[in-house]
């Protein structure tokens, strides 16, 4: 049997242009992150423990859409409003003015938290789902370690004062990228401008979205205000624009003013000093390789995961990407058999490899069929 093999490389050079080397804003924490790409453009602090503030209420929406999921809730099951949760809205926090004894639906309920950043919603929902707020925030710090919130523990389910409700901005980060990955249709609560509450024994009452950046036209669709004393405000926000998405957090803005302002300059910097650079989809083809004596010339060669690369346009510099293998790939050849990598240098620096998978099977030619092809091979070096 004639064995013939060589090193194939493709090769990708993708270039990049100038943009601004120096950036800061005005917050004592802060982290950008790129959605899709999953690598971080800016931060500062990123890991100095803060107070979430109501930032906490991601985590206690994310818990209700999870047992939403599971079939363990129903956005139309009713919680009867306790002392404890209507003792919030009496008390001068972030409402959405239940009473004590209402119905309300888990869809009001998480409303009210989302748009109304009612505290007193909070413990409805948390007492609903887990009989008191101290087990239900139990549930959200398990669920914040199973997610990779290494530095985050949860003593309430709204955020208010607790020394012991404590957080970092990454870990913020990390838990909005979870939310948004994960429950695409639920967070588009946090996209909602306003919410109106029918509240008993009043006139309804219409709040609007605590979060500055819905108002304004760059595309940000969410997520999260918070604001204590002690840690100042704080923001979780995104941005959604032609087909890139960015994550910011900031905390310890020194007023609502720079909140705002400094959070849509982290989100505009981001969207135009990096280019999103897509390099392959998963369970998808990125090209084709030879095959020797199977009953298909090419099969096509893919990875197990979606890749994209940042790149920023600061620097003059480049991306290369090769598919490293073997061949012709001898058959037979099966569905995922591993047929070389696929490389990702930065700089001449190794970034990142992955496995190529086969594509599909490929059958090996019978004997009569092998025995021509190799003929030919050995006369005109036709493989």
């Amino acid at each position: 049997m004639i064995k013939l093999k060589f090193l194939y490389a493709l090769s990708i050079i993708l270039f990049t242009f100038n943009a601004n080397a120096a950036f800061d804003i005005k917050a004592r924490t802060a982290i950008l992150q790129d959605f899709l790409s999953g690598e971080i453009l800016y931060e500062k602090d990123a890991d100095k423990s803060i107070y979430p503030a109501s930032m906490t209420k991601i985590m206690t929406a994310l818990i209700a859409f999870e047992l939403i999921r599971n079939g363990d809730l129903d956005l139309d099951d009713k919680f009867i409003v306790s002392e404890n949760a209507w003792r919030l809205s009496s008390a001068g926090y972030s409402s959405m003015f239940i009473m004590v004894g209402d119905e309300v639906s888990v869809e009001n309920l998480l409303k009210g938290i989302i748009v109304a950043s009612g505290n007193d919603a909070c413990v409805a929902l948390a007492e609903g789902i887990a009989g008191t707020e101290e087990e239900f925030a139990i549930l959200m710090t398990a669920k914040a370690k199973e997610i990779g919130m290494e530095n985050t523990n949860f003593a309430n389910s709204s955020g208010i004062n607790n020394t012991e409700n404590v957080s970092t901005v990454r870990d913020i980060m990390i838990m909005s990228n979870y939310l948004i990955k994960e429950y695409p249709d639920d967070y588009k609560y946090f996209s909602e401008k306003e919410f109106t509450w029918d509240r008993t024994g009043g006139d309804p009452i219409t709040q609007g979205n605590r979060n500055p950046l819905l108002y304004k036209n760059f595309g940000v669709d969410g997520i999260k205000t918070g604001y204590l004393a002690i840690e100042r405000y704080s923001l979780a926000s995104s941005v959604y624009r032609k087909g890139r998405r960015l994550i910011a957090v900031g905390s310890g803005f020194d007023s609502k003013k720079d909140r705002s302002m400094e959070s849509a300059k982290l989100l505009t910097w981001g969207l135009t000093n990096f280019d999103l650079i897509e390099i392959g989809k998963s369970n998808e083809p990125i090209e084709s390789v030879d095959v020797w004596l199977g009953k298909k010339d090419t099969v096509g060669v893919y990875v197990k995961t979606d890749i994209y690369k940042i790149i920023p346009k600061a620097r003059k510099k480049f991306l290369k990407v090769s598919l490293n293998y073997t061949g012709p790939i001898q058959a037979p050849i099966k569905k995922d058999d591993i047929l070389g990598k696929l490389k990702i240098t930065y700089k001449g620096k190794l970034l990142e490899e992955y496995d190529l998978l086969a594509f599909e099977d490929v059958k090996k030619l019978n004997v009569f069929s092998r025995l021509v092809k190799s003929i030919n091979f050995l006369i005109w070096g036709d493989v």
